[in-house]
């Protein structure tokens, strides 16, 4: 083989090497939905329900987690979201009992090849709470695969217990350990409602016991007007993000938010804020 053709060769190597290898990107999102209470007049299910449809649809969610999702609520959201498939149980008894921490997805676009779920406890495998929690907490996981490109990673989504300081501390070690044993060394996104902020340290604990980044840190652009929980108050402010999204290092970030939409003359479609970043992956063509 001459020296011309020898490299002509590589040339055409490298450039089927880099058409097949492209970036993608997909919307992630977590949103803590607010429960049905009956005592929310104002800010009743009935009137968020299409609003919180509308606005997960004109955003553009890939895929996201929702938590305080009772089960009328899921079959409400099923119905206003046909593009979407869901998972999910109810945390009280591992059926329908009790709020959900579901997993949306366009079913169009990802294919579920394997689903699953654990509580935040000390007996993981049986609906109950942890240590000091006040109520059982669940978390779903699923594993997902891109139709298109054939990418495969998984999505864990929880809600922490919101007054049991322990239960958090044990439940982001319960997580770090529950991701090694079922997605191993695959691409993982875990996200929800913390009921901890970036200036807690279990937020810090999360990052350093696991190769899990926060996607604020790791966003090129970021849009974060105030915390994540508003308690249906306009005027609160804080800059405090209790609802995060982590990453591994499979991924990258082009931009993070926290979107802020209102209706009805400034009412909020929940008490707390959905939070998306635009992630960024590398994948072969099939």
């Amino acid at each position: 083989m001459t020296k011309a053709l020898y490299l002509a060769s590589l040339l055409l190597l490298f450039c089927s090497t880099s058409v097949l290898a492209q970036t993608h990107t997909m919307r992630v999102a977590t949103y803590n939905i607010r429960y049905d209470n009956k005592s929310d007049t104002v800010n009743a299910w009935n009137k968020r329900l299409p609003v919180i449809a509308d606005l997960v649809q004109f955003h553009d969610f890939d895929i996201f987690g929702t938590q305080e999702v009772q089960h009328h609520q899921l079959e409400g959201m099923a119905k206003a979201l046909p593009g979407y498939g869901h998972i999910g149980v109810g945390r009280d008894d591992g059926k329908q009992a009790g709020e959900y921490a579901a997993v949306f997805y366009k079913k169009d676009k990802y294919k579920l090849e394997k689903q699953g779920h654990f509580w935040l406890s000390e007996t993981p495998e049986k609906p109950g709470k942890g240590w000091d929690a006040d109520f059982p907490r669940v978390c779903t996981w699923g594993e997902f695969r891109d139709q298109t490109t054939g990418y495969t990673f998984y999505l864990f989504n929880v809600h922490f217990d919101h007054r049991g300081e322990k239960a958090r501390t044990e439940s982001v070690k319960l997580i770090q350990q529950k991701i090694k044993e079922i997605a191993g060394k695959a691409p993982v996104i875990l996200a929800g409602d913390f009921n901890f902020s970036q200036k807690d340290e279990k937020y810090t604990a999360m990052s350093t016991g696991s190769n899990l980044t926060p996607a604020f840190q790791l966003a090129d652009k970021r849009y974060a007007p105030r915390g994540t929980f508003n308690g249906f108050e306009a005027n609160r402010h804080t800059d405090e993000r209790i609802d995060h999204i982590w990453l591994s290092s499979d991924f990258k970030v082009a931009r993070y938010g926290i979107l802020t939409d209102t209706y009805a003359n400034g009412l909020f479609p929940s008490d707390h804020f959905p939070v998306v970043a635009e992630v960024k992956y590398e994948a072969k063509k099939k």
